[in-house]
């Protein structure tokens, strides 16, 4: 914030100087008459370097932003009469020689005097009407940086909620089913209940970044698949494929664990066989996350979990990718599929 002040003063500085030394710089080599400079260029030059910086930082805020426009316009017509008043007192009194050249109401040779004084008080709404451009722009650029920041603000507000969200629904769910485990199992689930403590660690203090290593999440998705794998039966066959290698690639955190958490709930059954087919590919800079699985609806009553999952990747993937996601489900031959595609570049 400083240095863009800095950097604005030095701007304004030289803006001035160059228009201070125009005589000099049109002019470069030939003889000048420094009284003519001064009455002619320095003086109203000055008067409009005041008049521009009595808008830009005084009646522009006080008046034309706040929609007094009368009292704006006429406490500009009084400065601009006063300045040219003080203008040809100073001519008549400092610069006799040349106030005697200046054309007059009874002068028939030159332009009339009225002509003179409106050419005069038409000059000064040059710097009057920049001064309103350069101060509407900075507003509007302030107005549309405090736009955006309060946009990311929200944005990182509603992402936070959508974490802090997930974590308990997944907690929920892993509880949900330790505690079908503790008297079919109750070494596995110990097992279960160790391997939900590492998981909630990496969920606790390794997914508050923005975004993590791929290779990271997908250890964190192995650790929560083995850990369900320990409560269905032998009649449910899990498959899963991740790359093996450091992909360098990095994804906004838990976004695929929702997927599998509901392939556990969706599709597994006591008494029947099925298949879950977990698949994770890489294209370039494309993630491509996949999962297959055999379709068995909970029933209304059913608590087992919040219904939170789906609607929260959603929300999510429309914050952290939009425009570059693409998530569809659907369910074909008694098999549901969820196919989530994201754009890391």
């Amino acid at each position: 914030m400083i240095k863009n002040k800095n950097i604005t003063l030095l701007s304004h500085i030289l803006v001035w100087f160059v228009l201070f030394s125009m005589p000099y710089l049109l002019s470069y080599g030939q003889e000048q008459e420094i009284n003519r400079v001064v009455i002619h260029f320095w003086i109203p030059l000055a008067l409009s370097a005041v008049l521009f910086y009595l808008n830009y930082f005084v009646l522009i805020d006080k008046f034309l932003f706040t929609k007094k426009t009368i009292w704006f316009i006429g406490i500009n017509l009084i400065c601009i009469v006063l300045f040219i008043y003080f203008k040809e007192t100073v001519e008549d009194t400092f610069f006799k020689d040349i106030a005697k050249k200046r054309p007059s109401s009874s002068d028939s040779s030159g332009p009339p005097f009225k002509m003179f004084i409106y050419v005069q008080m038409v000059s000064y709404m040059a710097p009057l009407l920049f001064s309103i451009a350069v101060k509407t722009t900075k507003r509007w650029v302030q107005t549309e940086a405090e736009r955006k920041e309060a946009a990311n603000f929200k944005l990182q507000s509603e992402l936070q909620h959508l974490h802090y969200q997930l974590q308990p629904h997944f907690f929920f769910n892993s509880l949900n089913n330790i505690y079908a485990m503790v008297d079919i199992s109750p070494e596995q689930a110990k097992t279960s209940i160790h391997s939900l403590s590492k998981l909630m660690r990496y969920m606790l203090y390794e997914t508050s970044e923005e975004s993590i290593a791929l290779t990271k999440e997908i250890d964190f998705m192995k650790k929560y698949i083995e850990l369900m794998k320990l409560r269905v039966s032998d009649k449910t066959v899990v498959n899963y494929s991740f790359p093996s290698a450091e992909t360098g690639i990095k994804i906004a955190p838990l976004l695929f664990i929702s997927l599998i958490e509901n392939a556990f709930k969706h599709g597994v059954s006591a008494s029947k066989a099925s298949t879950i087919d977990i698949n994770l590919t890489l294209d370039n800079q494309t993630v491509l996350f996949t999962i297959k699985n055999h379709n068995f609806p909970k029933k209304t009553e059913d608590k087992s979990g919040s219904g939170i999952g789906l609607p929260n990747i959603k929300k999510r993937l429309e914050l952290l990718y939009p425009s570059k996601n693409s998530f569809k489900t659907f369910v074909k031959d008694s098999r549901f599929y969820a196919q989530l595609e994201i754009e890391t570049n």
